[in-house]
């Protein structure tokens, strides 16, 4: 239950998913050709050959169907986004690739949500609405006005952002409950930040005041040249060799974003291969290596990672601005420590039930009900826990020790801040599951050594997850039927 989020959200920006829906046909689905383009008659020639496919039929991702009609309906969406973003269109043939491209691992991703039963309520939409108007100091009114206003209906912008808190929530539950932070990799981050200032100081630098301390802001943006598993080292070379003449162009003046749209095997290609702006040290290590030297506007030298090879461009580097205070789902920076900071701990007990196939959301929350009731009767909490609940806790009776703000997931943490000691809370659902909790005790703790070690901690697992999620998605997609009809070599058999 206790873990740390990275919690990106995909909301931080003011319209993240214009642009972005995934539209699969259901299993079975007929097939359908293309609707009519609306394109000039050379366009449409252009566009021809791609269409000619009997079936209908773009790509087959396990036993679901994209057909070419969707595909057409979702190159037409992102071409308009690359206009209003002024990057330049890739051909036809380039675009409906990368598109499909995306389709696919939208299409996986949504396969393995629901399989694991991971199903967004409105409640949590809206609740992520409001996350997205709060960090953009706006009304919500606001938000679905500038929305519209960029030409995305509310409804497919509703279900785009749906689709990307189910996206989180997967990954939350598969890879980050995977990634462990150990003590001594605290004590080593802690020791090189201190090495690295006192190397500072050695060469004249002053310190910053505590209370002016900001941390420094990256904005990255990559192409990266794919290479499948287990490439044959000539294989290797060429897609090297790809690479090497993508910087060549690069470094001859070619934009940046019109090639990642027509050139990059990542997922954020056709948004110019914008990875966003964070605070510069929740970039993995390898980017971070790559761009120490880089000038905002510059160019890396080609990085090589187990997904391929990367050339990564810095947009800006800056420092991190306040923001207001967005509600309980917004993930801050927190001040710098000045000195005791004293912070309310809960002591509490949880018991899980998680939903499967085989235990229905209405299942799961009638067994906490009962659960309660036995409780409520005089029943021990902690025996209760050990029997039925499905967390590592459950051998402690539910005990997840001394928690401080922030640590647990916001449904979670929200329902424990509003009991009192001793109280047990009504079931409350979160991604993990359903949860009965019960508040043991409060205290206030200075917790300025511990909050050192909980952002040294937050940035180590920042640096690990993305990559993480990364290698998680290509074993997915080396996992699944793919029969891709528009670029064969990139489907895929489950051995």
């Amino acid at each position: 239950m206790r873990s740390p989020q990275t919690r990106r959200w995909l909301a931080s920006v003011l319209i993240p998913l214009l642009g972005a829906g995934t539209a699969v046909a259901q299993p079975g689905a007929p097939a359908r050709q293309a609707p009519p383009s609306t394109q000039p008659q050379g366009a449409q020639a252009q566009q021809a050959q791609p269409q000619q496919f009997v079936d209908g039929i773009a790509a087959v991702v396990n036993k679901r169907v994209i057909t070419l009609g969707q595909l057409n309906q979702e190159a037409q969406q992102a071409q308009a986004q690359l206009r209003q973003q002024n990057i330049a269109v890739p051909d036809a043939d380039t675009l409906r690739r990368q598109v499909l491209q995306r389709m696919i691992t939208d299409e996986l991703i949504r396969q393995e949500a629901e399989r694991l039963n991971i199903r967004i309520t409105d409640a949590q939409l809206q609740q992520a609405v409001q996350t997205i108007a709060q960090r953009n100091r706006i009304s919500v009114e606001q938000l679905r006005q500038e929305v519209e206003k960029s030409g995305v209906s509310w409804d497919d912008y509703l279900k785009n952002l749906r689709s990307e808190v189910r996206t989180d929530q997967l990954r939350q539950r598969t890879v980050d409950s995977n990634i462990f932070i150990s003590d001594a990799d605290v004590d080593a981050f802690l020791k090189n930040q201190s090495r690295q200032g006192l190397q500072g100081l050695s060469q004249g630098q002053q310190p910053a005041p505590a209370q002016a301390a900001a941390p420094s802001t990256l904005h990255l943006a990559q192409i990266l040249v794919a290479v499948p598993e287990g490439a044959a080292s000539d294989q290797v070379r060429q897609l090297r060799q790809k690479a090497e003449n993508i910087l060549s162009r690069l470094r001859g003046g070619a934009d940046f974003a019109s090639l990642a749209a027509s050139s990059s095997d990542a997922p954020e290609a056709l948004q110019g291969g914008d990875l966003g702006e964070r605070p510069a040290e929740g970039w993995p290590d390898l980017f971070l290596q790559a761009t120490q030297n880089v000038q905002a506007g510059g160019i890396s030298d080609i990085v090589q990672s187990g997904n391929g090879f990367h050339i990564l461009k810095v947009v800006t580097r800056g420092q991190a601005q306040a923001q207001p205070s967005p509600g309980p789902q917004a993930q801050q920076e927190p001040p710098g420590p000045q000195g005791p900071m004293m912070v309310t701990q809960t002591h509490a007990r949880h018991i899980l039930i998680k939903t499967s196939p085989a235990m229905s959301e209405a299942r799961a929350l009638e067994r906490l009900r009962q659960l309660r009731q036995r409780i409520q009767m005089g029943e021990s909490f902690e025996d209760l826990a050990r029997r039925y609940s499905e967390d590592a806790s459950a051998p402690q009776g539910g005990d997840l020790g001394w928690l401080n703000p922030g640590e647990t997931v916001p449904a979670f943490e929200r329902a424990m801040n509003a009991l009192q000691p001793g109280q047990v809370s009504e079931p409350v659902q979160s991604q993990f599951g359903w949860h009965l909790i019960k508040v043991e005790e409060r205290r206030s703790k200075d917790m300025e050594d511990e909050y050192r070690r909980m952002q040294a901690r937050q940035t180590l697992f920042q640096r690990r997850a993305e990559p993480a999620f990364e290698d998680w998605l290509n074993q997915l997609h080396g996992q699944a039927y793919i029969d891709n009809r528009l670029d064969p070599q990139s489907s895929s058999r489950p051995r």
